[in-house]
């Protein structure tokens, strides 16, 4: 899933938890488990974009790292 469908997809289901925890406080709510399982949803969607922002991350430290140590450094002489 792309990022931009990801954050989407992450939207509509809090705006679907907000609407359903407030049925559950007015006691109109039928299936009470759809509120855990959007929960769990949000969660997995946090977690895969956690994710790849720790793999960037990391990508980002790997070749930073391998450029200072590719070049040497260059010394100022008076």
């Amino acid at each position: 899933m792309p990022p931009e469908e990801r954050v989407r997809k992450l939207i509509e289901l809090r705006i679907e938890l907000v609407k359903l925890k407030m049925q559950s406080r007015v006691g109109t709510l039928t299936n009470t488990s759809r509120i855990r399982n959007i929960k769990r949803d949000i969660a997995r969607i946090l977690t895969v974009m956690r994710e790849e922002a720790s793999r960037e991350s990391s990508v980002e430290e790997t070749t930073r790292e391998r450029t200072s140590e590719g070049s040497p450094a260059v010394e100022n002489k008076q």
